[in-house]
């Protein structure tokens, strides 16, 4: 009871969300109204409504009418269609009776049984309102949950004569520029545009699609048919704007003209490592190109609304129109399998070589960063409606640079993305444990351990102590290397001398210490708690008695 108490007032100390519905029951909420209210949380994110609290969090109790949770579950599936699966709860608040009812998001519409469709919304002042969900915004929800695909809709009210024999020539180009799948490059013109599925037939009528018209439609054309396509460029000098420029044109002019002014935005330094020089950029061209198609191909392109690159004194900003599809978080962007929220396009991307063929373009952002000693990039800024990327132009770390190009060097492999996310964590953090990295890497702990055991084979890394307390950082090796010997002495050196102490302490308070002990005291491994208590008896601060395994230290001889 005092965990559910707990928990309830954490969530009444929040208030209402997305997610979070309060109902009063005083005057008993109608069951109309409640459906109306789960189809909205349902048709949105999914949720939890507590039927018992008011608005503004104070805890009322029920209505007589809904203490019997099994009929209020019933009611409300035999009220939508397709009908929802809800999970009720009677939860006891400092003896006042609440229902919690668990609402799954639904990977379709979801309406009431007389036709009524919401879904929520948050109001410019952060609070969530439910709303109607309107036809012309099902395309945009069944888009982000991957159900259909905006990008391959066929056009019917266009013809092929709307696709411009220029841009269609400027694909074939950027086919053999990129490395991409050379066999289309000689095709026929309806064999190349069937074969990227730029157009498709219906009723033996051929049609562009939605990608094609993006790719090499008349830009008047796609100015008209997709409004929504808009790219802006904008250069901020502190508040003052440089440059801010809107672009509506086919899919590969576009990219060719913001690659362009991008181009002139990087300055590169150079700096020897071994026999050669190695060129530092302040943005790292491929890493920017890849979050720039990104944004162009995940955009969701029933919502009005640019995609937007800035550059300003701190660094690159993109976003883009649409959040993450589903199944797709923060938490898990390193790991999950590729779902373009428009396939046809991003595959388009990937057959002209644009695009990372495996689907992780994600990789190579992180790399464009990490590698070259900056922060990792942020996309803590997006949300429900928009995608974020933020890319840090902070000073390179030459040193940590070259350290990376060394070992790739000896390895003769390129340094995988975990190693750079550890790495660059354990850079900036000095003393991590395997349960404070994985998050970073995105992997369970044991996977993640595996890096870091790599890492300490590779003596990059040095490991502290056994088991969960295991800590690690950066090696005397790295530390020598980029001139910080200091630090590395604040690291590992201090370590030793607090073990020294703590098993002094332990022999002053309960006269004797086993090897067991310092090992479980310090956490350390056998041959590690071996060292420590030889130390100790060279200086003469402890004497040992008896011998292996019975062996005991005490501080009298």
């Amino acid at each position: 009871m005092t965990s559910i108490r707990h928990e309830l007032d954490e969530i009444i100390a929040v208030g209402e969300t997305l997610g979070v519905e309060f109902k009063s029951d005083k005057k008993c909420y109608s069951d109309r109204e409640l459906v109306i209210a789960v189809v909205a949380l349902a048709n949105t994110e999914g949720g939890e409504l507590y039927l018992g609290i008011e608005d503004n969090g104070d805890v009322t109790g029920l209505h007589p009418n809904h203490h019997d949770i099994a009929g209020l579950s019933a009611l409300i599936a035999n009220r939508t269609i397709p009908h929802i699966p809800v999970e009720c709860k009677l939860l006891d608040y400092k003896g006042i009776p609440v229902i919690r009812i668990l609402i799954p998001k639904s990977r379709q519409l979801v309406s009431t049984s007389d036709g009524l469709l919401q879904r929520r919304r948050l109001m410019a002042n952060g609070k969530p309102e439910a709303v109607p969900f309107y036809p012309h915004e099902f395309t945009e929800r069944q888009s982000s949950l991957g159900i259909t695909d905006t990008s391959a809709m066929q056009l019917t009210s266009l013809t092929i004569d709307h696709l411009d024999p220029l841009e269609r020539k400027r694909l074939r180009d950027a086919i053999r520029r990129y490395g991409g799948d050379s066999t289309l490059v000689d095709l026929p013109d309806d064999e190349f545009d069937g074969a990227l599925h730029l157009v498709s037939i219906v009723d033996g009528k051929r049609y562009p699609t939605l990608a094609g018209l993006l790719m090499i439609g008349h830009e008047d054309i796609l100015r008209q048919q997709v409004p929504a396509h808009e790219v802006a460029f904008q250069v901020l000098e502190g508040t003052d704007v440089r440059m801010n420029l809107f672009f509506r044109m086919p899919f590969i002019k576009v990219l060719e003209e913001i690659e362009r002014l991008f181009t002139a935005q990087v300055r590169e330094k150079e700096f020897q490592v071994g026999l050669f020089r190695v060129a530092v950029p302040n943005y790292e061209p491929r890493a920017f190109r890849e979050a720039l198609i990104n944004a162009l191909i995940h955009r969701d392109y029933t919502r009005l609304g640019a995609v937007h690159i800035r550059i300003d004194d701190d660094g690159l900003t993109i976003s883009n129109p649409g959040g993450f599809v589903e199944g797709v978080t923060l938490n898990n962007l390193l790991i999950t399998e590729p779902k373009p929220r428009n396939p046809l396009l991003a595959d388009i991307t990937k057959r002209v070589g644009l695009s990372e063929r495996t689907g992780r373009g994600i990789d190579r952002i992180f790399e464009g960063l990490l590698r070259y000693g900056r922060p990792a990039p942020d996309y803590s800024r997006s949300d429900t409606t928009s995608v974020i990327v933020r890319m840090s132009n902070a000073e390179s770390d030459l040193d940590f640079i070259e350290m990376i190009l060394e070992e790739e060097n000896r390895t003769g492999i390129p340094m995988s993305l975990d190693s750079l996310i550890v790495l660059s964590r354990l850079r900036h953090e000095r003393r991590l444990t395997t349960a404070d990295l994985a998050p970073s890497t995105q992997k369970s702990e044991q996977e993640t351990r595996t890096y870091l055991e790599e890492l300490v084979e590779s003596a990059l890394i040095e490991a502290h102590g056994s088991g969960r307390g295991r800590t690690y950082t950066l090696s005397a090796r790295v530390y020598r290397k980029v001139g910080q010997k200091v630090r590395y002495v604040r690291q590992a050196g201090f370590d030793r001398i607090q073990q020294e102490q703590m098993a002094l302490s332990y022999i002053d308070k309960h006269g004797s210490i086993k090897r067991a002990d310092v090992m479980e005291l310090c956490r350390i491994s056998g041959p590690q708690a071996y060292h420590l208590l030889k130390r100790l008896k060279e200086q003469k601060k402890i004497h040992q008695k008896g011998k292996k395994r019975y062996a005991v230290y005490t501080r009298e001889a």
